[in-house]
């Protein structure tokens, strides 16, 4: 539905730290995300030279960004005068590493949404396994 042009009209990250290439599906509250993992990651580096894994904090800020993107899809879009930072993350668990040339299949769906702040689910997965799960909490605030 997105590729990464428009993601990056909805969300201010750009490379390295977009983390998201391209959104398959948004339906109401619920928002599908991909993130093609290549073995070029600049993380990769040192993350671990012999071994690489990604890193579960940016497993996290890709759902994190995939959230975002729901948030301002579903309030309509938007003239780009707030943005929607991350204010907390509970219940994280990892379950599977993710490793260059898997394909991150990010869901998020909206728990709650009060005024600004914003309550969202996010399960990443490989291959149709959790790789990681969290529940994100976010604030919508203006651009300074």
């Amino acid at each position: 539905m997105l590729d990464v042009r428009e993601i990056a009209k909805r969300i201010p990250h750009r490379y390295p730290f977009l983390l998201i290439d391209r959104i398959v599906e948004v339906d109401g509250d619920r928002i599908v995300g991909i993130k093609n993992v290549t073995a070029n990651e600049d993380f990769f580096q040192g993350h671990f030279p012999d071994h690489p894994v990604m890193p579960g904090v940016l497993i996290c800020e890709a759902m994190a960004q995939a959230a975002a993107i729901l948030a301002y899809v579903s309030r309509g879009g938007g003239n780009g005068e707030n943005i929607f930072l991350l204010t907390g993350l509970d219940k994280v668990k990892f379950k599977r590493p993710v490793e260059p040339g898997d394909q991150l299949r990010l869901e998020i769906c909206c728990l709650k949404r009060r005024g600004s702040f914003w309550k969202m689910r996010g399960t990443a997965t490989v291959d149709g396994k959790v790789a990681a799960q969290a529940e994100l909490s976010a604030m919508e605030v203006p651009r300074e």
